[in-house]
């Protein structure tokens, strides 16, 4: 029998446990000799996380986790589960330095005003060599555009692809190497021509229900992530307004209300750890927030309370 997290478009060696935001998905492989997931969540998760991949597991436990990157969305609940578990962690190796010396400041944690217990690392997933997850193997695969040291994880003998946030069914993650003068459109491009490449018959993403090609849905993505990383290296405040929406929105999911002065002062701790970010904007934080609430309201990801914005 299906165990309910299993997809029909995966082997039943393939759970996804799709999360809403604030959480990535977590995919995973329960049994496996060393049961592993992927990918853990947000920290304010880490309960549901924790309660869900109990479930999935049905009483093994969990001995490994893979990160695909380390934003806190994927990497929240590395700590608790750890902790819990005694599990290994295996994370990407161009983050590995700001692990050890836990520097939340390159890590992105303070700017972005986001939460990330220290956690440790015990081995890494090094572009190009192969993890053997649901007995498969999968080769790791570079990744760069939305976060320079992000992975994927790619099985060829099934066409699945763990895309991780270089491609979701209806976008893919923030270029956040821009908003620090670190060119990112161009390389984000080449992770969509590589996952091109490979023609994947499912992609398993970081965010939101696995796709197939079988209905053309991977193909589909591909064009508009395509047509989409195009129109942002146009125009590159374009990205960097995309980026304060989703930065404050997330926030605002965390922290269900905050008041205009708040999210200025977000605003501001972006500017000042996003170099190329701040000369893209007049120095008024107070005025961005404002606007920028204004905007989360337009498209409904906010309500309006005096002078605070709510979450729907």
């Amino acid at each position: 029998m299906r165990h309910p997290f299993c997809h029909p478009l995966l082997p039943d060696a393939i759970q996804v446990l799709e999360r809403g935001w604030l959480s990535s998905n977590n995919i995973v492989f329960a049994a496996d000799e060393v049961p592993t997931v992927v990918d853990t969540g947000y920290v304010t998760h880490a309960d549901t996380t924790l309660t869900l991949l109990q479930q999935a597991l049905t009483g093994r436990p969990l001995g490994r986790i893979l990160n695909t990157h380390l934003h806190s969305d994927h990497a929240g609940g590395n700590a608790m589960l750890t902790a819990h578990f005694g599990c290994e962690t295996w994370i990407p190796p161009g983050d590995a330095a700001l692990v050890d010396t836990w520097d939340e400041d390159r890590l992105s944690y303070r700017r972005t005003g986001q939460q990330c217990p220290p956690f440790r690392h015990d081995a890494l997933l090094q572009p190009h060599s192969v993890v053997s997850l649901g007995g498969e193997d999968w080769t790791v695969l570079p990744a760069m555009g939305h976060d320079h040291a992000m992975v994927m994880l790619w099985c060829e003998r099934l066409g699945l692809l763990i895309s991780a946030d270089a491609l979701w069914q209806k976008g893919f993650g923030v270029i956040f190497p821009e908003l620090e003068g670190i060119p990112g459109f161009a390389e984000q491009a080449a992770t969509l021509d590589l996952i091109g490449q490979l023609q994947p018959s499912v992609v398993i993403p970081g965010h939101g229900a696995p796709f197939g090609e079988h209905d053309g849905a991977v193909s589909a993505a591909l064009a508009a992530a395509r047509s989409r990383i195009q129109w942002l290296s146009e125009e590159p405040r374009r990205n960097a307004d995309n980026a304060l929406k989703v930065l404050l929105a997330f926030k605002l999911l965390e922290a269900q209300r905050m008041t205009l002065d708040e999210l200025a002062a977000l605003v501001q701790a972006s500017f000042d750890g996003n170099p190329a970010m701040r000369d893209l904007y007049p120095a008024d934080p107070q005025g961005i927030a404002a606007f920028m609430a204004d905007e989360l309201v337009r498209v409904r990801a906010a309500t309006r309370d005096g002078e605070a914005v709510v979450a729907p």
